[in-house]
């Protein structure tokens, strides 16, 4: 049974999710690994499980994130979509023809299909015509409408496990494999399986400053002794 009490601005919370296609009723997303393996679109390299995420944060779709709000924890809900709440209007502006000298001057082949990056933006090859390629650039599911089941599975009260989530929502590793320590407004970071960016890095610290009123944020690398 749910608590009594919405969500508001700044709760951490974790929840599980289940992305469909409306007219298709193809997955597209999930947090859940038996699904993901039936959709065909597991990932084995990813942590299948609840997703650690702050209200009001802009880390999920509009959508998701207005139906969060209005939930309890240990509520299920299943919520339908518009392209304008999930991931936007398709746009024909964002369909545009690239010279192949691009790809050249990269030595990348474009291939119909292929999702490449120019310029900073990640699109989708659509045809290939002598010198020209088209690419698309709008979110593969722009213009579509979209069903999420949505759980909240629990609120993440404590700071530790606040720091966890972040790292969590920004690295895909598990809650326990981050390990953070609290001084007062400052907190001291250790990831032992694997290391990240300064740019990964950077976000996870802002976040916890912006959200968690922390002054001062550290990563420390650990070396432990093989057995």
């Amino acid at each position: 049974m749910g608590q009594v009490g919405k969500m508001k601005d700044g709760d951490f919370v974790t929840i599980e999710f289940t992305g469909r296609t409306k007219d298709t009723n193809d997955v597209f997303d999930t947090t859940n690994g038996e699904a993901a393996i039936l959709a065909g679109i597991y990932n084995p390299k990813a942590n299948y499980g609840s997703v650690p995420v702050i209200v009001g944060a802009n880390q999920v779709i509009p959508g998701m994130d207005e139906a969060i709000r209005e939930m309890n924890v240990g509520e299920k809900k299943t919520i339908e979509l518009t392209s304008e709440k999930a991931f936007g209007e398709r746009k024909t502006e964002l369909v545009t023809l690239v010279p192949m000298s691009t790809f050249k001057e990269s030595n990348m082949e474009p291939a119909l299909g292929r999702t490449v990056n120019v310029r900073g933006m990640e699109g989708k090859i659509v045809s290939v015509d002598g010198g020209r390629v088209k690419i698309d650039f709008n979110h593969p599911l722009a213009g579509r409408t979209i069903e999420y089941e949505i759980e909240i599975k629990s609120e993440l009260k404590e700071t530790i496990e606040k720091v966890q989530g972040i790292v969590r929502y920004f690295t895909g590793l598990k809650m326990e494999d981050s390990n953070p320590v609290i001084n007062d407004s400052e907190v001291s970071i250790s990831i032992q399986k694997a290391d990240f960016p300064k740019a990964v890095k950077k976000n996870i610290a802002d976040t916890i400053m912006k959200w968690m009123n922390m002054t001062k944020v550290s990563f420390l690398d650990v070396f432990e002794k093989e057995n």
